[in-house]
């Protein structure tokens, strides 16, 4: 009894094609989907890697171009406010006001010390002052102005005078009379006080004054400023019986300064 052979149902390999059957020594036929035209191109699409990368290129670009525009943007309006000021300075020729002491009396200066061993202080000044306008075109409109009288930071006596405008080329004279009424004093001041009076140079008097002022330019005005004006060189005396001492003002000088507040600082 012979047997039969039965093919394999899962078939073995590539079935061999009707070329390759009849000539097995032919080349194999290659795939022709790599040389269609029409074939549609592979493309990968982006990971999220890049797609974060790309943001965050964008972001940095955005970032550089704001802090382009707002540097510009500062460098011009510096620019501006430059070229107005060269302008208001070649119309104006703004210059800022000077003042001078004129005299000073002292007619009581009493240092007392009671049974608790505090110290009081009681003076009286009689202080002459003058402020000149340089300008042409600019009237200054002054605030209250207040005075403070000092000896090596040790406060003499206070005062103040009413504000007053100063016109173009004018020259005002003021007067002022400045006083402290049993003011307590502590150690340190005292003995300050005490050696300044043995000394035969007398006593170096500073003078303070603090205002606001307001600059005036034909119809235009400015905002209130505050300036602060210090007069040293001052040297007086203590008076004897009811004569005031007059102080030397031969080498006084003073220095104004402006008061610029920008935020909680002044300068």
């Amino acid at each position: 009894m012979t047997d039969r052979v039965y093919p394999s149902a899962k078939p073995n390999g590539t079935a061999p094609t009707a070329t390759t059957a009849a000539n097995p020594n032919a080349a194999p036929v290659k795939n022709q989907m790599y040389n269609n035209p029409n074939r549609v191109s592979y493309r990968p699409t982006p990971t999220a890697y890049h797609r974060h990368n790309r943001r965050r290129c964008s972001g940095r670009r955005c970032v550089c171009m704001c802090c382009f525009w707002s540097i510009l943007i500062i460098c011009i309006i510096f620019l501006l406010a430059a070229i107005a000021g060269a302008i208001f300075y070649v119309l104006y020729h703004p210059q800022l006001p000077t003042f001078s002491v004129s005299s000073l009396k002292i007619s009581n200066f009493n240092l007392t010390t009671s049974s608790d061993d505090t110290t009081h202080l009681t003076t009286k000044l009689n202080l002459t002052l003058s402020t000149k306008n340089p300008n042409k075109k600019l009237i200054y409109n002054y605030n209250t102005i207040s005075v403070t009288a000092l000896l090596n930071q040790v406060v003499l006596a206070k005062g103040s005078f009413l504000g007053f405008t100063s016109s173009t080329n004018n020259i005002t004279i003021i007067h002022s009379t400045l006083s402290m009424v049993s003011q307590v004093l502590d150690v340190d001041s005292v003995s300050s006080l005490k050696s300044y009076l043995k000394r035969k140079a007398g006593l170096p008097v500073t003078i303070l004054m603090d205002t606001m002022v307001e600059v005036k330019m034909d119809k235009l005005k400015s905002k209130r400023v505050g300036i602060r004006v210090t007069c040293k060189g001052i040297h007086g005396s203590t008076p004897k019986g009811k004569v005031p001492a007059v102080a030397s003002t031969n080498n006084a000088k003073c220095k104004v300064d402006l008061r610029i507040k920008i935020l909680k600082w002044t300068f």
